[in-house]
């Protein structure tokens, strides 16, 4: 759910590309025959980052950090901390604000697919990929995110150890988002094959 991470990764490439890139989480199965060209780039891309942060060192370490039990659910709520990170690091950059404003366009343009079709008016209303820079909104993001999926609010629950392992996770972000930006950033002119391992 870090979408603002995947608008930067993605804003050099065509509308498609990045709507491709936006709502990815939603499309699901391999197939996507039925998107235009640069859309289904955009997904196979989003989904390509994906499998690379999920890998990633400081990543790997923060989930080792999170409360045992909760694990499973700690890259769901890192995910949305990446983009804290980077809402509040880039909030003044006339650059980001443009990029936004892009996003939100497109995801009222176009409808979303699935699960994220509710969504995305409510995070355009409240103005979610800013509002990342505000920890306490964010953290209320994470939590209202575990709302969503069924039984207890594990996400919820590790609000607690993200207040304390800020620092920590502030430190991970830093090594994480320039290696991600240096190797993924992508115009979408690479036409990306298929790899069962970015579902």
């Amino acid at each position: 759910m870090n979408f603002l991470a995947h608008a930067w990764l993605a804003c050099e490439g065509s509308d498609d590309f990045l709507y491709g890139n936006l709502i990815a989480d939603g499309v699901k199965g391999s197939d996507l025959g039925d998107w235009p060209v640069d859309v289904a780039r955009g997904i196979r891309h989003h989904r390509k980052v994906d499998a690379w942060v999920d890998q990633h060192p400081s990543v790997l370490n923060a989930k080792h950090r999170a409360p045992a039990g909760k694990r499973r659910y700690a890259g769901i709520a890192l995910d949305i901390v990446w983009d804290h990170f980077l809402a509040r690091d880039k909030a003044g950059l006339l650059e980001q604000q443009q990029m936004i404003e892009r996003c939100y366009r497109l995801l009222s343009a176009r409808p979303a697919p699935n699960r994220l079709e509710a969504m995305m008016p409510f995070m355009i209303k409240h103005d979610w990929l800013r509002n990342y820079a505000d920890f306490d909104f964010t953290c209320k993001a994470v939590a209202g995110l575990g709302q969503r999926l069924s039984g207890p609010n594990r996400l919820a629950e590790l609000i607690p150890w993200l207040q304390s392992d800020y620092r920590l996770l502030e430190a991970d972000y830093h090594s994480l988002w320039p290696a991600l930006s240096a190797t993924l950033s992508s115009d979408g002119a690479v036409n990306y094959a298929y790899n069962p391992q970015e579902e």
